[in-house]
């Protein structure tokens, strides 16, 4: 059986090898603690639960929906958009429900890129970002995201030949996996490149409910212009607790919009309703308490790796927002990967080498903040165990 070739474009699997090592540990009956992957440990609150529960028993719920989504939760993602962002969209022309926001993302590909074109991929990144034109038959041109300019690419490193074959452009505030936050200026610089050449802004909007010390990120649709250019992909998996759920939605851009539809009328049947229903729920002003007291729960969880990362002499920034440390590997070691491997072998802790997330992610590792407290508190101690 010989896969196809769109397929075979996809890079290996960077984290093949770190699983079989994970596996081998767990088989000499080490304690592993895994700090990798970024989902909430904490379960999906009541009132989203119980709100599910009760639209799982009416009929109406039961059949095809439409793939438009329901009137009330378009509404409800208009309404959370004015309340938390100030961002104004129309709930009939400017939203359409997602069955999770990498689905989504990678369904743009199809609906934007042709075999050739290019998409601007933010690295290090989702991979999603360079698996999806890969898959398509585009090509990613990578936007490295260096800390010398706080994590956000340099427009003006792009060569004229690039952004003119450029059709789509990928960024995430609060970002995965450095955890960065959008300075001042850098949306309206994007919508400024994005116009002169013509290129459709995807921003992936997945942290922005998830933030410390007073931050509130802000939505790249509030921006001036920005739904001339630009949709954004905003998910409930990670601010609800909800990553099972596959609920999303993509907003902004009317024609993009229009198109996404388009698309997904041949690819899928729609958000299931019961999950429509719930997802009101949590865009409803009862949740926010609920998110507060999420934010709380990492924020002590992001100090306590912090704290053990610079007595294991690994100094890192606190992150103002996201589920994640993104830190330096220290010095002697020639890779990310060897540095992961090596707090596995000595401290049977599980972390993200960074260049899972693409070149530019060499040299960092990624340390996820949704692991139970008293798990997240012994992987530090060990961390820090490994000083000197």
């Amino acid at each position: 059986m010989k896969a196809s070739d769109r397929l075979s474009r996809i890079p290996p699997y960077l984290f093949a090898e770190l699983e079989r090592k994970i596996a081998a540990k767990k088989a000499e009956g080490a304690d592993v603690i895994s700090l990798g992957i970024g989902d909430p440990d904490r379960p999906t609150p009541p009132l989203i639960v119980e709100a599910m529960q009760e639209a799982v028993t009416e009929p109406q719920t039961h059949q095809y929906p439409t793939n438009r989504g329901r009137e009330d939760f378009r509404q409800a993602l208009s309404d959370f958009y004015a309340r938390r962002f100030d961002a104004q969209i129309d709930p009939v022309t400017e939203v359409i429900p997602a069955i999770g926001a990498k689905e989504a993302i990678f369904n743009l590909n199809l609906a934007f890129l042709n075999p050739g074109d290019v998409a601007l991929a933010s690295d290090p990144g989702y991979p999603v970002y360079t698996a999806g034109p890969l898959l398509v038959g585009a090509e990613p041109v990578l936007m490295p995201l260096l800390p010398e300019l706080g994590f956000v690419p340099d427009l003006d490193a792009i060569d004229e030949a690039t952004a003119r074959q450029a059709k789509l452009m990928y960024i995430n505030y609060p970002n995965n996996p450095t955890g960065a936050v959008v300075p001042p200026g850098f949306f309206e610089r994007v919508i400024e490149f994005a116009r002169a050449h013509d290129i459709l802004v995807v921003h992936d909007n997945a942290y922005s409910e998830i933030t410390f010390d007073g931050y509130r990120a802000p939505s790249f649709l509030a921006t001036p212009g920005a739904k001339e250019v630009g949709i954004e992909v905003f998910s409930l998996s990670k601010p609800y607790n909800m990553t099972g759920w596959r609920c999303a939605a993509v907003l902004g851009n009317t024609e993009a919009v229009e198109l996404y539809w388009r698309l997904k009328t041949n690819i899928d049947s729609g958000l299931f309703e019961a999950v429509q229903l719930a997802g009101i729920a949590a865009l409803s002003p009862d949740a926010d308490a609920e998110v507060a007291s999420m934010n709380e729960l990492y924020h002590r969880r992001r100090d306590l790796v912090c704290e053990a990362l610079a007595k294991a002499g690994v100094h890192v920034t606190p992150p103002k927002a996201t589920i994640y440390v993104w830190a330096p590997v220290p010095d002697g070691f020639d890779s990310s990967v060897a540095y992961c491997e090596h707090v596995l072998d000595e401290a049977a802790v599980v972390i993200s080498p960074g260049s899972a997330y693409g070149q530019s992610g060499e040299g960092w590792f990624r340390i996820s903040l949704t692991t139970p407290d008293e798990r997240i508190t012994e992987a530090v101690a060990r961390l820090a165990s490994l000083s000197g």
